[in-house]
């Protein structure tokens, strides 16, 4: 009887580890146990951190810097999820991916951020890179998702960093799809942002349910959202499913031709070295530009790398309809304008501003945030959105700078104000030429990307 009993408890032992299994079996791992902040370490400033009710707490505080509480380990590959509640005049933000190094302004976190942002702006999910490159997926790009925030309640991350690829979930809304290259593997922390002003101390930002995958991963389906793709002159699968194709590979320019041209021009372009650049010349040379042998319209999405030199001008036109005479100098069609607004006088020309970067060229000014312009020397995306009905929109490195409808008489009124007032029908065409601009300066260009629409 005595056998048997232990051969009972033994079996209901067993059961019970099973059982357990099971429930850990799904991959999940528990980053936070719910009862202190074992398996984590501070950065950074000074916020305060702690345990109330079964969630993590930080509390910000004055004249301190951006404050991260990151776990000891780093991952690469992972799905996270985790609920977050913020105070509505807080912003944070979950890093992934992240590091903290000695030669890296002291030590100073950096990193891809998924940002929380109850403000207006509602940004939420939304991909930044924490003290490197800024916003990557700001949610201009995806302006529907930016309703998935619940103000003063709990809302569900959730995070895929597999491979090159990160996305975002919030409330099961997908945000953000970023591809990128640049960490494949860093720490994970919960920031509580620096405060600008007394009477934001004390606002607070909570975090439950902290857990994560990093085995057998299973990424969602595949979401119809824009994809900003960060590695130059490639294309992902989901990219191609969506409808993208490339027009510079990085080595074959053979989709180009000289603007009047037939062929590729012999002066000045260079294209074998993953970028497409255009020399500086003495201004002695005219109508050198070079523009796509296909025509696009009425609807397609045109993405582009540019890379300016101090005080140089350029363009990217779209639209260029050769029955226009340009006397010589570049086509005439609707123009992204390509500028150093710092060093170039043209930034000064125009009205109000219509000749500064991203904006349509004498035109239409582009109204962006004050960092939405890299450095010179450094890349900016630029990106063209034309849509079925008309509506035509300019971004600049993620953020929407630019809207205006072709043919309306909003539009025929900017360019009856502008140096195209004598083109009749000046960029109205069903479809035209894509164009980039010899304007007698270094200028260049990659990761040249178009998606027609029906």
């Amino acid at each position: 009887m005595n056998h048997f009993k232990i051969s009972f408890c033994l079996f209901l032992l067993l059961s019970f580890h099973a059982v357990v299994a099971q429930k850990s079996g799904n991959g999940w791992e528990n980053l936070f146990n719910g009862k202190d902040l074992a398996g984590w370490k501070q950065l950074n400033g000074k916020a305060k951190y702690e345990v109330k009710d079964g969630a993590i707490v930080g509390t910000s505080v004055m004249d301190t810097p951006n404050s991260f509480l990151t776990t000891e380990k780093n991952y690469g590959d992972f799905i996270l999820e985790c609920d977050v509640k913020v105070d509505n005049k807080l912003n944070s933000g979950i890093q992934i991916r992240s590091l903290s190094t000695p030669d890296y302004q002291n030590g100073r976190v950096h990193g891809y951020q998924v940002e929380i942002d109850p403000s207006d702006r509602a940004y939420s999910a939304g991909i930044y890179d924490e003290a490197r490159r800024g916003w990557l997926y700001p949610l201009d790009l995806n302006a529907a998702a930016k309703k998935a925030f619940k103000k003063e309640e709990w809302n569900k991350y959730r995070i895929e960093a597999i491979g090159n690829s990160i996305r975002t979930f919030l409330n099961g809304v997908p945000v953000a799809h970023v591809i990128d290259d640049m960490t494949p593997s860093g720490f994970i922390c919960l920031q509580v942002h620096a405060i600008g002003s007394k009477d934001l101390e004390g606002t607070q930002v909570s975090w439950k349910n902290v857990r994560i995958q990093t085995s057998n991963l299973k990424p969602s389906p595949a979401a119809n959202i824009r994809i900003v793709n960060l590695i130059p002159n490639a294309l992902t699968s989901a990219e191609k499913a969506q409808g993208w194709s490339l027009l510079y590979d990085g080595k074959s320019a053979d989709q180009w031709k000289s603007y009047g041209g037939n062929d590729f021009p012999s002066k000045r372009w260079s294209y074998n070295d993953g970028t497409i650049t255009i020399s500086k010349s003495d201004g002695s040379e005219t109508g050198n530009d070079i523009i796509t042998k296909k025509l696009y319209g009425p609807a397609f999405e045109f993405t582009f790398d540019f890379k300016l030199t101090e005080g140089a001008n350029s363009g990217v036109k779209y639209f260029v309809d050769q029955k226009f005479s340009s006397g010589g100098k570049s086509g005439i069609g609707c123009e992204y304008q390509v500028l150093d607004d710092e060093k170039h006088p043209d930034a000064k020309l125009g009205k109000n501003g219509n000749r500064t970067i991203a904006s349509f060229y004498d035109v239409i000014p582009a109204d962006r945030p004050r960092n939405a312009v890299k450095k010179i020397g450094e890349w900016n995306q630029g990106r063209i959105v034309v849509q079925k009905d008309g509506t035509v929109q300019h971004f600049l490195n993620g953020y929407k700078v630019v809207e205006y409808v072709r043919g309306s008489q909003q539009f025929k009124d900017f360019v009856a104000d502008s140096k195209f007032k004598n083109f009749e029908g000046f960029g109205l065409s069903q479809k035209g030429n894509l164009l980039l601009q010899d304007h007698g300066d270094n200028v260049s260009f990659r990761s040249l990307r178009i998606r027609e629409m029906d």
